[in-house]
């Protein structure tokens, strides 16, 4: 892994083991596991539940077994508890899909995990004789493809001693097994989030000069535009006024559009060669930020952990931006933000509603079938969702259409609106190929992808000095600190009425309005809060309205606005300056940066754009 060349490792990393004994007790964690085979490490929600776990995302078909080897100290009876969770069980009171055993050494203890229950819980798999101390293989066996989840296992010599349910004190018993005394590494602005906007954030900055660290949750850059999400990329760059803003993107840029397509198509190794390129950027890729430190109104360091190790990190800087998406470094530092849709009162915008409401847009589970040579077969999947020949969808992929959870919180309920996008995907598909009559068209066909890491629109919008409404976008409101341009019309998404029909507060198809505006400078002021003085904001997070953020949220327009944040950082370091001064007193400078832009020059654009809506078509 790269490193910064001035990044300061001041303390080193202490008990760094994930299968740690304390008193009678061995603890597992399933990310940890040496050998993952075909399950793969999902850290969603770790502030829902408490940790990343191993999801066994096969599409009804069995995945390859995860193993690891556990030190046994001693000899002895082993009673073992592993956290799952019976993840239909919102839906359905059956036994669940996602079904998975354990094995100890050579004993198969449990064929019947993770069926029961209806929370993350700690399951009794049975006991296991260690006949003396020393090394076990401790295996994995998904039984199904149905996405089985496991969090972690506690083998104890005694009975009923279970771990804790409860959020605080898992946590607390957690860090008794695994202590970790936190790195800590230095820099001058620090990055969270690695999709669109965070990673040109991250190289403007560096490229003019500061010691940059970015740290994503996933070890894909890209976000949305990576082959684990696979959204296209929207929006125009090369807009006035500065014409060269967005000319990185055209480094790492896919050169194939569309949604849903195979994973080739989004090029991961692209991006991550343009961000190993730049001598003043570390990458820290696969760390969750779950904790900062503040003073006053500044934040001082975040604190990451690494979704498979558990290593932990703070790293320590003057300047900080958010660019996850869901406002997570700033809703942790307590900046002002708003969620959901504002009543006409707040900022007098005529298309908003009369009264606000939680509604956001929702997040999408994309997915598509292939084209087999001969029959294919499916499981029956049943768990609660009555499609029939009026209410399945006849498709064979689904991309950004297939939206859940407008009305559920996307932060604190998102466990459960990935796993419904799941649940509607596997429920049509398993009508289409077992029930639906006359489908010959689905036959041969198979599942070839479904997304496990959603797409989100919208969570929380962090508040800066200027919040971008309707009104500044219909009668482009001219503002002096204009910066980067968005050209999407105000693209807004609500349950499709078709699909509510059938589902009644269970939609998962969208549809979509399209507000037709003017390309429109968007004021500096909305890339930082108003209220902790050391914080960008790069990406949907940024200071806008529900109806504002229609037209911001497309990847290429994420990522000019992270590339103005990244060169107003190099000025905050430059002056040991503040977001907000930048603004005050060296505006022109910025301007001047932003003339130039940060991007390689003389690169054909050879990109297909998506328009989005009618633009330009509107006239004031």
């Amino acid at each position: 892994m790269k490193r910064v060349v001035s990044a300061i490792i001041v303390a080193i990393i202490l008990s760094v083991g994930s299968h740690s004994a304390a008193a009678s007790g061995i603890l597992v964690e399933a990310e940890s596991f040496t050998n993952k085979g075909g399950w793969s490490v999902d850290q969603q929600f770790v502030f829902e539940m408490g940790s990343p776990y191993l999801i066994a995302h096969g599409m009804g078909q069995s995945v390859g077994d995860a193993s690891t080897d556990v030190d046994f100290v001693k000899k002895g009876e082993y009673h073992i508890y592993v956290r799952c969770y019976n993840w239909t069980s919102p839906w359905s009171e059956k036994q669940g899909p996602g079904r998975f055993a354990i094995s100890v050494g050579d004993k198969r203890v449990n064929d019947n995990l993770g069926t029961t229950g209806e929370s993350w819980e700690w399951q009794y798999a049975g006991s296991v004789d260690i006949p003396q101390s020393g090394v076990q293989r401790v295996v994995l066996h998904d039984m199904t493809g149905f996405d089985g989840r496991c969090d972690a296992i506690y083998f104890t010599t005694k009975k009923g001693d279970v771990p804790p349910a409860e959020m605080e004190a898992l946590a607390a018993f957690r860090r008794n097994y695994n202590p970790h005394k936190a790195a800590v590494v230095k820099s001058d602005f620090v990055v969270v989030g690695g999709g669109v906007a965070g990673m040109c954030a991250a190289v403007a900055a560096a490229r003019l000069g500061t010691k940059v660290v970015l740290i994503n949750d996933r070890p894909l850059w890209g976000g949305c535009n990576s082959s684990e999400t696979r959204v296209h990329l929207g929006g125009h760059i090369e807009m006035a006024p500065y014409t060269n803003l967005g000319n990185m993107i055209k480094e790492f840029g896919p050169l194939r559009g569309g949604n849903a397509q195979p994973a080739e198509f989004y090029e991961d190794e692209k991006k991550r060669a343009f961000l190993e390129a730049e001598e003043n950027l570390s990458l820290y890729p696969s760390y969750k930020v779950y904790k900062v430190d503040k003073s006053g109104n500044k934040i001082k360091a975040v604190y990451a952990k690494h979704i498979e190790t558990g290593e932990e990190i703070k790293f320590v800087a003057s300047i900080f931006s958010d660019c996850t998406g869901d406002g997570t470094v700033g809703y942790l530092a307590g900046a002002d933000y708003s969620m959901g849709r504002e009543g006409r009162d707040v900022y007098g915008e005529p298309s908003a509603p009369a009264e606000g409401d939680k509604m956001t847009m929702g997040a999408s589970v994309q997915w598509y079938s292939v084209e087999e040579d001969k029959p294919q077969t499916f499981p029956v999947f049943e768990y609660g969702l009555d499609f029939n020949a009026e209410s399945c969808q006849r498709v064979t992929m689904g991309e950004w259409t297939w939206e859940t959870g407008m009305n559920f919180d996307q932060c604190e309920e998102f466990e459960y609106i990935r796993d419904y996008g799941l649940m509607v995907v596997y429920s049509n598909w398993s009508f289409l190929k077992n029930r639906l009559e006359n489908n010959e068209k689905y036959h041969n066909r198979t599942l070839g992808w479904v997304a496990y890491i959603a797409g989100k629109r919208e969570s929380r919008r962090l508040l800066g000095d200027h919040v971008l409404t309707e009104n500044d976008l219909v009668n482009e409101v001219q503002y002096p600190d204009a910066s980067f341009t968005t050209t999407w019309s105000i693209d807004l998404h609500y349950p499709d009425p078709e699909n509510t029909k059938h589902f009644p507060g269970g939609e998962f198809k969208s549809i979509c309005e399209h507000g037709a505006v003017n390309p429109y400078a968007v004021p500096y002021r909305c890339l930082y809060s108003r209220n902790v003085q050391n914080l960008f904001m790069a990406g949907r997070d940024i200071s806008v309205s529900h109806i504002g953020l229609g037209t911001v949220r497309v990847m290429r327009t994420t990522g000019m606005m992270g590339e103005v944040v990244g060169m107003a950082a190099s000025l905050c370091d430059k002056y040991d300056a503040l977001p907000r001064d930048i603004y005050l007193s060296h505006l022109d400078e910025l301007k001047t940066l932003m003339q130039k832009g940060a991007g390689k020059q003389g690169l054909k654009n050879n990109q297909t754009y998506n328009l989005g809506g009618r633009w330009p078509t509107y006239k004031k």
